[in-house]
């Protein structure tokens, strides 16, 4: 095969994260963005050994599993959902088969549990981030998610299917506001411009309903419609009436804008004040009630994290006067559904703001067997005075530092629950652990993010006799 040739080919499968498949002259060329049974014609762009990756060009015929219309108009040219036109069944189908060949890859002698669906296909996100900007260079003002493969364009997202109609009328209300003010959007490249991102939160027990406008500092240079602005107040207290006007299906609990000069494009706080209400909204997860501000990380599906949570509840077992460890425990979730029927939990989160929240909602819950500490699980693990009997992990995205895991380890603890939002960060965590006298019970999937190529992963460890 040669690098920048024009090939066809029938998608194989689609193995995690929607990198698919494609068999060509005895060779396997990866090519993303695709659904398994897709004929298509890419373009070889990367050699790495014996590995190929290729670039999609154009899907030429529709794979069998395409049996229904897209739910979304932006669907295909948003980078956000993947897999709407395939049914839910086949979807849950794939991701399941892409889970289990990970671990096959390392372990034979386990128990698969399948796939837990989402309780809702649609409008389940409990948060989303939008970005201003454009859809074209030196096109209209845009407010959404950006175009697949793009880092610049920003496509106005005012249909989303995975979020409910409250998101859509926010976003255009924004959106309206913005562009008859004339105010422009933060240029990456120049590091000029005001708009940065648009951040909703909607609880979907309580219904309540928080907003975030993120700005620049740079208000001098838009002020382009001829108004005289004397502070960002006067510009955004009109738009504060408006929203609380708008028919929504939730309540507006707090309205938020949030100063952001940094260069990088990350959604962060530099000044934040209160333009209405609070800068919280309550959740409820399984009996309990959580605090959750607008920078703190919560399950972005309310009703799969119950599904979640409740596998992990399951696999934890009998926690009877048992000391549990929660490493990389965010705000606290998983250790107070434990706390209720454990001896102790400490929580360890390097993230100071969650470690905060975690405090506060064990509070509010009445739970007094949770310790929550603030720090990097690999520093703080070694001054942890407790032996744990059972340790849960949630770590980020890419594992478990390789030191931390051998700590962890260390503390020779007969249970481990590993919770991992990417499979091929926990296959390749799971051979350390197998290779260091430990085996896998069982594991399952969870799908908290229909029609799109992510899915989680529960796995229960035990400690060989």
């Amino acid at each position: 095969m040669k690098k920048g040739q024009i090939y066809e080919g029938i998608v194989q499968r689609v193995d995690f994260p929607n990198k698919g498949v494609v068999e060509i002259e005895g060779n396997k060329v990866i090519v993303k963005n695709v659904v398994p049974g897709q004929k298509i014609s890419f373009a070889v762009n990367k050699k790495r050994a014996e590995k190929y990756e290729g670039k999609l060009l154009e899907v030429l015929e529709k794979s069998p599993l395409e049996t229904r219309e897209k739910v979304c108009k932006h669907f295909g040219n948003c980078g956000g959902c993947s897999y709407q036109t395939m049914p839910y069944e086949d979807q849950l189908e794939m991701k399941k088969g892409q889970v289990k060949r990970l671990i096959d890859s390392v372990c034979k002698e386990y128990e698969f549990e399948g796939i837990l669906a989402s309780p809702t296909e649609w409008g389940y996100r409990n948060k989303m981030e939008f970005s201003f900007g454009d859809e074209y260079k030196g096109g209209p003002l845009a407010l959404g998610l950006h175009k697949k493969g793009s880092f610049h364009d920003i496509l106005t997202v005012d249909d989303c299917a995975i979020v409910d109609k409250d998101y859509n009328m926010i976003l255009n209300c924004v959106l309206k506001f913005a562009s008859d003010h004339g105010l422009d959007y933060y240029h990456k490249l120049s590091h000029t411009g005001y708009l940065r991102h648009l951040l909703v939160r909607k609880a979907v027990k309580t219904q309540e309903i928080l907003i975030n406008l993120i700005t620049t500092s740079q208000l001098e240079e838009v002020r382009e419609s001829g108004e005289n602005y004397n502070d960002k107040d006067s510009i955004f207290q009109p738009l504060v009436e408006q929203l609380r006007k708008l028919p929504l299906q939730g309540n507006i609990v707090g309205i938020l804008h949030t100063n952001n000069d940094s260069q990088a494009d990350v959604v962060k706080s530099d000044y934040m004040e209160v333009l209405y209400g609070r800068d919280y909204i309550y959740e409820e997860l399984l009996g309990l009630k959580f605090k959750i501000s607008t920078f703190s990380f919560f399950q972005t599906n309310s009703l799969g994290a119950e599904v979640l949570y409740s596998k992990v509840r399951e696999y934890v077992g009998e926690t009877k006067d048992r000391t549990i460890f929660d490493l990389y425990s965010g705000t606290g979730t998983i250790a107070q559904l434990l706390a209720p029927v454990a001896k102790k939990v400490t929580g360890v989160e390097i993230v100071e703001e969650a470690v905060e929240a975690a405090r506060e909602n064990a509070s509010l819950n009445g739970l007094s067997n949770c310790e929550f500490i603030a720090g990097d699980v690999l520093k703080v693990i070694d001054s942890l005075k407790d032996k744990p009997d059972i340790i849960v992990l949630d770590p980020p995205r890419d594992g478990i530092h390789p030191k931390a895991l051998d700590k962890i380890i260390d503390f020779s603890v007969k249970r481990i629950v590993y919770i991992s939002c990417k499979p091929t960060s926990l296959a390749r965590d799971l051979d350390v652990f197998l290779a260091k006298g430990y085996e896998v019970e069982k594991v399952c999937a969870v799908d908290m993010f229909p029609g799109t190529v992510h899915v989680e992963t529960v796995c229960l460890l035990s400690k060989k006799a």
